[in-house]
Order: structure tokens, then sequence, then C-alpha cells
């Protein structure tokens, strides 16, 4: 079906500088949603509400829809950066 690469680098090197950027990726995507879904919807939802965005107050809209919108954003952020490193590291799916 799929046929996976070789790594263009078949050092330790290489298989390791990929596993540290593919980490790296997942720990800032982590942060960010931390940081919008607990921050911004739960600990700052009192600052926030004091700014309207599209009729409602800030800090609610980031815990019903902001949150999600985020969310959504970093899965497709992850998957484009993800295959730009796969290419990258020669471990694309053919």
């Amino acid at each position: 079906m799929w046929e996976v690469g070789t790594m263009s680098d078949n050092s330790e090197n290489g298989g390791a500088a990929y596993w540290k950027a593919n980490v790296t990726l997942i720990a800032v995507s982590l942060v960010i949603w931390f940081v919008v879904s607990y921050g911004f919807g739960i600990l700052l939802v009192e600052p926030l509400n004091a700014i309207e965005f599209g009729g409602f107050k800030l800090g609610f809209w980031f815990a019903q829809q902001g949150a999600i919108y985020v969310f959504l954003i970093l899965i497709a952020v992850y998957a484009i950066r993800m295959n730009a490193l796969d290419r990258k590291h020669g471990v694309d799916e053919q």
C-alpha cells in the first residue's frame, strides 16, 4: 500500500535529529493547546471578558469556541509540518 523510504542519513544522528524535531513539534503544540484551553478558557477568563469578540465576551468565546478552533488549526499545522519533516528526513510516504 504505502512504501516508506529509508532515512536519507542512515546514521544514528539522522534518526535522532528526526525524533528531536518531532518531539519539539509535539511539545510546542501541547503548550499552545494548554495555554489556549486552560489559560484563556479558565485562568484568564475574567480579564478576557472585558473584551468583546463577535458579540460575546472573549473569555466566554475562548472557553466555548476559541479553544476548539485553535485545536483544529493545531491539527492542520501539525500535519503540514510533519509531512515537511518526513520529506526532509526521507521517511515520507511514496
